[in-house]
């Protein structure tokens, strides 16, 4: 199909250069036609989003009503193939399949709630068109399952300083191909507004080295 197409295209064009949200990711990347849950975080959803567009897809938002311009476009979607329903609506579920037919990548806000039957409609939608679905919180039957477990900004130090970045831990697991759990350290967003990996300073791996396992007593 045209989107499952565009899709694949975009990915491909993008694989020389891999995104550090490869390492959470079943085979690196965003596979055509899965639902993906980024849990509340919304720089987590918007780097997946960039990732899913490699830059150049078209993409909508449907109910993400905090969703700005410019946070969009520094997380690195492009603006000019974007689109946002603020809010869809009660026909909530005729519209997400229209879009999910014509648009790469789908954007679903944490409000956004449908029955089962309109889920299970729009997954074999998307097994179709090779639509990638994004869903902030949660979605019923997500492939991937992603979420910020902790969360901190760096920069600032006794009282004064500049912010540097959010360091994150983002944990994923999933059905299929996504069960075995990955980690991984990641600036979201990072010095230069984007998705980074965090290299590690020496003395936070000589405490690794020095910490204890745990083991098994009584």
């Amino acid at each position: 199909m045209q989107v499952r197409q565009q899709v694949v295209e975009e990915q491909n064009a993008g694989a020389g250069t891999a995104s550090p949200l490869s390492v959470v990711l079943p085979g690196g990347a965003i596979q055509p036609g899965t639902a993906v849950s980024a849990g509340t975080d919304l720089p987590l959803l918007l780097a997946l989003a960039a990732l899913a567009t490699g830059g150049t897809a078209a993409w909508v938002a449907v109910g993400v009503p905090e969703l700005g311009a410019l946070a969009a476009a520094q997380a690195g979607l492009n603006l000019a193939t974007g689109l946002v329903v603020a809010d869809p609506g009660p026909r909530v579920a005729p519209v997400l399949g229209a879009l999910l037919e014509s648009v790469p990548v789908v954007l679903v806000g944490s409000a956004v709630r449908l029955p089962d039957r309109a889920v299970r409609r729009l997954r074999a939608l998307m097994r179709r068109s090779g639509s990638v679905l994004l869903a902030q919180d949660g979605w019923p039957g997500a492939e991937l399952q992603l979420r910020v477990t902790s969360a901190g900004w760096e920069g600032v130090g006794r009282g004064y300083g500049l912010l540097r970045g959010r360091r994150v831990t983002v944990t994923g697991g999933g059905r299929g191909s996504a069960a075995r759990p990955r980690q991984a350290e990641l600036w979201l967003p990072g010095p230069d507004g984007l998705v980074g990996m965090v290299e590690r300073r020496a003395e936070e791996a000589l405490v690794d080295e020095r910490r204890p396992g745990l083991r098994v007593v009584g």
